[in-house]
């Protein structure tokens, strides 16, 4: 497939933009009807996983299909995380990012992600961002602080859930479990499910030996920390299972 090719594809495959496009962007008052967008198709559940963190979410790297629905992109901030262990590298965009990240302290990838979905909720049913400023210092300040003004006419239960999202305290930040059985998510389980593209196969093939496994890779795959055998990676890699 040439570049041009695959351009092609991949913008067709994404022909609704994304939500920080101008074309889609965030709805104001009327940002409730992507409640079942966020929410029902679990655009949290990727990222906030017990194993993984996205740590750069924002509109921009939310794609809309064909069909609007939401599918998550840019993972090269992305880092898998093992047992209790806190990542150190500060990372995301300055408007997303959790106090911590934003003080630079080891924290949570995953309530990391937690927070930076809050702050895309509250931007879709606000049309605004819970904190800004043209000066970056001062944008920071407002992020480790974590005031906020909340807008009348988000219903109580909205209001409710984006607090224990955009929570200052990372051990009082709700966490994916606690999102999941919020009444707020629950009552949007009642609506209509979006209607699923046709869901393409895959191809695997296993490696044919030792010598078609680039080095390079296998070397980023260990560092990631959960593949700490380095020879059991290669034997995984080659299995035919």
């Amino acid at each position: 497939m040439t570049t041009s090719t695959a351009g092609s594809s991949l913008l067709s495959r994404f022909a609704g933009g994304c939500l920080g496009d101008e074309r889609t962007g965030v709805r104001g008052k009327e940002g409730g009807e992507w409640k079942e967008k966020w929410m029902q198709q679990g655009a949290v559940t990727p990222c906030t996983s017990p194993t993984r963190s996205h740590r750069d979410l924002k509109p921009e790297n939310l794609l809309l299909d064909e069909k609007n629905n939401i599918r998550i992109a840019d993972f090269g901030m992305a880092s898998l995380q093992v047992g209790d262990s806190l990542l150190e590298t500060s990372c995301g965009s300055p408007h997303y990012a959790c106090p911590e990240v934003i003080r630079g302290e080891k924290y949570d990838g995953r309530k990391a992600d937690v927070w930076s979905c809050g702050v895309i909720l509250f931007a879709l049913l606000v049309g605004a961002l819970p904190f800004d400023d043209d000066n970056l210092r001062n944008l920071l300040e407002k992020v480790k602080l974590g005031v906020f003004h909340m807008p009348h006419f988000i219903p109580p239960d909205c209001q409710n859930l984006l607090r224990g999202m955009i929570e200052v305290d990372a051990i009082k930040r709700l966490t994916l479990e606690q999102i999941q059985k919020h009444t707020w998510y629950i009552a949007g389980k009642n609506e209509p499910e979006p209607e699923q593209p046709v869901p393409r196969k895959v191809t695997i093939r296993s490696l044919p030996s030792a010598d078609d496994v680039d080095p390079d890779v296998l070397d980023s795959m260990h560092s990631l920390g959960c593949f700490r055998d380095k020879n059991k990676l290669l034997k995984d890699l080659l299995s035919d299972e």
